[in-house]
């Protein structure tokens, strides 16, 4: 809950903790020196409250503009009065031409160029999945110069993963399949080690080893004697065998050799990745490194930030190596680490005196730095605290969907300022002939063509509001989506990387459909609404691919549409549920 990362802090005697967070294992006996009001908890809900009341309202554009537009109306109407008066015209004349000024001046075209952008920009944002809760979060976010980022949850999935499995000894010339292939007896049979040792265990990490080896196919070996040693690991017994798995400090208080390792598992904590050692008889049995993935999407996102001008700073309660690691894979500009929730809240303080700022995150450590940014993003999946304090809510929970948010702010923006020239550009123009200035060239306005036009005026302001309802997100190019995958120790990193990008998503599939052998029975297409960029595509194509007996999908983001290449028979309705589980609209084209 305090520093928002996915694996537990240690703790040992003397340490203090916070109240409200878990122990994962064992117990201890704690003193409570702080309760009510001087709780962790307590100072986090205080500084949202603090952050929330003293932000500063918007003023009005439109407000301003039309509390200066009405009075200097009604004056020139008066004027008008007089001076046909004046110049000898008759009473019927100068009480016309006076009528006509104010019929013919629009306030309310004025009026609604504010509002009816708005709506149209808060509706096709939910549309997207970018939930806008308030008219001043959508008008602020246009001119964000600063991005303020969580890491855990938002940049990165927000719990840990195998990336690597080293098994010691492995012939490299047998690990180029990859880990835990079936069939493979190494790989499989030294995950199965790995994988019975960490059942037992409710850490984090043992849950990812077994996570993965199950995702494999590959059972656990069966364990004895079980025992967790705080601040190590585990120790257990396999087949008559005193087995090990737990850090480097286990190894090295077990007389465990792991040098030959060291370079490589070095190069996994660069990465920002846990290693986590295995033993066996005294004998180092291999490593496993598990960290927390980066998002496929957040690099491109993050990119598409520095594209639109907009700087990016990741605030992470993670150490310093780690969080460096992952402004390597993503290319974040700036990275503070070691952060608790009052350093957020106090840092986005700061960069907000210089400029617009922006604060994305998902925990209730990020609840104060939400609160106290000009807007707060909230991920959709994050916790109720985080979205009650944010002013825009993810539901995508989709990193990409920040520079979307402000893409749309600038858009809705943009056509309110048309909207407003629009206005005063008509009232500038018409009044004046409404006033009698071009008589003397035969053009008089009676009141009732004056109330058409006012009317007309009004009718143009909506429709161009309405032009906001085609609007889609215009990032600069697909980009590269990085995948990190487990991968045998064959490489000179220890690692197999994947990429693939998304643009050509599609049509890899297809490929891989044709080396199936399988026949495509059929296809079917769905014409699909709500999809804005490529991670979109990817969101529909996954969602169709993961039925039973779809062998394809190809997504037309242009078009509009998914076209479904079967194997089996698949009910429509069967597709369409899939596509809108993933937060689409969709149906038989």
């Amino acid at each position: 809950m305090i520093t928002g990362e996915s694996v537990p802090v240690e703790k040992g005697p003397g340490d203090p903790v916070t109240g409200a967070t878990v122990n994962r294992s064992g117990w201890f006996t704690m003193r409570a020196e702080k309760v009510g009001e001087e709780t962790a908890l307590a100072n986090i809900i205080r500084l949202v409250d603090e952050a929330t009341s003293s932000k500063a309202p918007i003023e009005k554009m439109a407000d301003r503009i039309s509390g200066v537009f009405v009075p200097v109306v009604i004056v020139i109407a008066i004027v008008t009065f007089i001076v046909w008066m004046v110049i000898g015209g008759t009473l019927e004349a100068a009480l016309s031409h006076a009528v006509t000024v104010l019929v013919i001046s629009c306030p309310c075209a004025l009026g609604l160029a504010t509002p009816t952008a708005i709506m149209v920009g808060t509706g096709r944002g939910a549309a997207s999945g970018i939930l806008v809760k308030s008219a001043e979060a959508l008008e602020t976010a246009h001119d964000i110069g600063t991005v303020v980022l969580d890491k855990t949850g938002t940049i990165t999935q927000g719990k840990p993963e195998v990336t690597d499995v080293i098994e010691v000894g492995l012939d490299e010339a047998s690990s180029s399949g990859g880990i835990g292939a079936k069939g493979a007896s190494g790989p499989a049979s030294f995950l199965s080690f790995a994988a019975g040792i960490e059942k037992r265990s409710e850490h984090p990490l043992a849950q990812a080893i077994v996570s993965y080896a199950d995702a494999q196919g590959v059972e656990g070996v069966a364990v004895e004697g079980f025992e967790q040693v705080p601040g190590e690991g585990i120790a257990a017994t396999v087949d008559g065998e005193e087995c090990l798995a737990g850090n480097l400090r286990m190894m090295e208080a077990r007389s465990i050799d792991a040098s030959a390792y060291a370079d490589r598992a070095q190069a996994f904590a660069d990465d920002g990745k846990t290693v986590l050692y295995f033993a066996r008889a005294g004998r180092l049995a291999g490593l496993i490194a598990v960290a927390d993935v980066v998002k496929p999407t957040s690099k491109l996102a993050i990119g598409e930030l520095r594209r639109m001008g907009i700087s990016t700073v990741m605030l992470t309660g993670d150490n310093e190596r780690t969080a460096k690691a992952i402004q390597r894979r993503v290319g974040v500009d700036t990275v503070i680490a070691g952060v608790l929730p009052q350093d957020k809240e106090k840092t986005v303080r700061d960069l907000s005196s210089q400029g617009t700022v922006a604060m994305v995150g998902d925990g209730i450590n990020d609840a104060p730095a939400l609160a106290r940014a000009d807007v707060g993003i909230a991920i959709g999946a994050g916790t109720d605290i985080a979205i009650e304090s944010a002013d825009i809510v993810l539901m995508h929970s989709d990193l990409a969907d920040v520079p979307a948010a402000i893409g749309l702010s600038r858009a809705t923006m943009r056509n309110i300022k048309q909207n407003l020239f629009w206005a005063l550009f008509y009232n500038v123009i018409c009044i004046p002939v409404a006033a009698g200035v071009l008589v003397g060239i035969g053009i008089n306005l009676n009141p009732m063509i004056a109330a058409a036009a006012m009317s007309l005026s009004s009718v143009c302001v909506v429709s161009n509001a309405l032009r906001l309802r085609t609007w889609k997100p215009a990032f600069a190019s697909s980009g590269e989506v990085e995948a990190p995958v487990a991968g045998l120790a064959g490489g000179s990193d220890g690692a197999v990387s994947a990429k693939q990008d998304v643009g050509t998503e599609a049509k890899g599939n297809t490929e891989n459909t044709e080396e199936t052998g399988k026949d495509v029975i059929m296809e079917k297409t769905l014409s699909v609404e709500g999809m804005m960029c490529q991670h979109c595509v990817a969101h529909v194509k996954k969602a169709l691919e993961g039925i039973d007996g779809v062998e394809a999908a190809e997504v037309d983001l242009d078009a509009g549409t998914a076209t479904a290449r079967l194997s089996a028979d698949v009910a429509d309705d069967a597709l369409i549920a899939a596509v809108v589980d993933a937060g689409y609209e969709a149906k038989i084209a």
